[in-house]
């Protein structure tokens, strides 16, 4: 592409441009950061005061039954499926992505241990979001029956690593730092021949890149909604387990919303059919609410074509950024194979921190990863190409200018 008004043309002839207009995003802001937090669905903020002032404020406790608090983690469970591969009544939106890891990492292993109980090894990478690793160390020290962490440096060792002694393999589909990308089917068949269970973290995946769980026989996995699915700010994670692995195992965290009939409380705890023993606590109805604002937009398109548009845009970003900003110490981080490629780009760069942060103080808007990674996230629900255009020639302007030199860029805030 040599002209801006290419990219203007791709927007005019996009089909999935009318969805920005559902999404509260200031005009003079070039949003890449979705990856990490995505922006907010024009219907949240009425539905955040349909929440608190009606049925919060209104309805009071009532609204456990009248407005349906009671069946939402379900309900919004059901809506999400169709975005991973899931059927109905294998999901729910519950807790943290690290909550969740918990419960169904150890539901994982106590299923081993009943069917082969010489294993005592997980599988993961050392690349892995670290709070995946620290769930797994924290699991490991706690249930003290000799279980190790094989960490792998390369997808390539994975084939190695994963044999007659491993339990599970905790695997992220889409690296949170390169965008690298698994290749879900081949890897969870090369788990199962090796007789292991296939633990999947999506949180860089569910509405970013397409995703079929059972048509992959996968048996356990975790993701977020605050992401690419647009939730808000620590909204709630969700969990996936299959019907065949549902009633296998009580999970840990054995809360009185997952009991098979919360309200006899009963002393003994008994848990739930299904899907809902993976639930814990009360849920907080004021953000798990939010969350079917973006889930609504999903439904006006597909994961297919959110997928060639994403596809499309990191294709472009790509080609300008390596051919307008040549000669700035910019190194691809990311694959260039779609097949193995996410929904987010990242370029190494010695000074990454300094860069993002003249970036963003100019309304383009990424993040930083260490070492040294700029992380650009693209989200096709709101994203155009010209916001692509335009935020390549900032980078080059940044970096010509070397504006990021100023001393105020290096300053580390506690979010990065």
């Amino acid at each position: 592409m040599k002209h801006r008004e290419e990219a203007l043309a791709l927007d005019r002839a996009d089909p999935l441009a009318p969805l920005r207009d559902q999404f509260a995003l200031a005009p003079d802001t070039i949003y890449l950061d979705g990856n990490s937090l995505g922006v907010p669905p024009k219907a949240a903020a009425a539905r955040a005061q349909q929440v608190i002032g009606a049925e919060w404020g209104e309805g009071l406790i009532r609204s456990w039954n009248a407005a349906g608090w009671f069946a939402l983690p379900r309900r919004l469970g059901n809506k999400l499926a169709p975005l991973i591969g899931a059927a109905e009544d294998e999901v729910v939106v519950t807790d943290t992505i690290s909550i969740n890891l918990f419960k169904v990492l150890s539901a994982a292993l106590r299923l081993q241990d009943a069917r082969d109980p010489g294993r005592r090894v997980i599988v993961s990478e050392r690349s892995n979001f670290p709070s995946d690793l620290y769930i797994a160390q924290g699991l490991i020290e706690q249930l003290d029956r000799g279980y190790e962490l094989r960490l792998v440096d390369d997808p390539a060792e994975l084939p190695e690593a994963i044999g007659s002694d491993t339990a599970v393999a905790m695997i992220t589909h889409v690296n949170y730092r390169t965008g690298y990308m698994h290749d879900m089917a081949a890897l969870t068949q090369l788990i199962h021949q090796s007789g292991a269970l296939a633990l999947w973290d999506l949180a860089h995946s569910a509405g970013a890149v397409p995703v079929d769980l059972n048509g992959v026989a996968a048996d356990y996995a975790v993701g977020c909604t605050y992401k690419y699915l647009n939730g808000g700010p620590g909204s709630p994670a969700f969990v996936w387990v299959p019907k065949r692995h549902q009633d296998a195992f009580s999970q840990p965290l054995s809360g009185w919303w997952g009991h098979r009939a919360p309200f006899q409380m009963d002393p003994v705890y008994q848990p739930g059919p299904g899907i809902g023993r993976y639930l814990c606590g009360t849920q907080p109805m004021v953000s798990m609410a939010l969350v079917e604002c973006g889930l609504d937009v999903f439904l006006q398109t597909g994961m297919h074509e959110i997928r060639r548009k994403s596809l499309a845009l990191t294709d472009l970003f790509i080609d300008l950024v390596e051919s307008r900003c040549a000669g700035h110490a910019l190194h691809l981080v990311t694959p260039r194979a779609h097949t193995q490629r996410g929904s987010h780009v990242s370029f190494a760069h010695p000074h990454g921190y300094e860069v993002m942060q003249a970036l963003i103080a100019r309304n383009v808007i990424g993040d930083y990863r260490e070492p040294h990674v700029l992380r650009f996230g693209f989200t096709p629900l709101y994203l155009r190409y010209v916001d692509v255009w335009d935020a390549v020639e900032t980078l080059r302007d940044v970096l010509e200018s070397e504006s990021w030199r100023a001393p105020e860029f290096a300053a580390r805030g506690a979010v990065t």
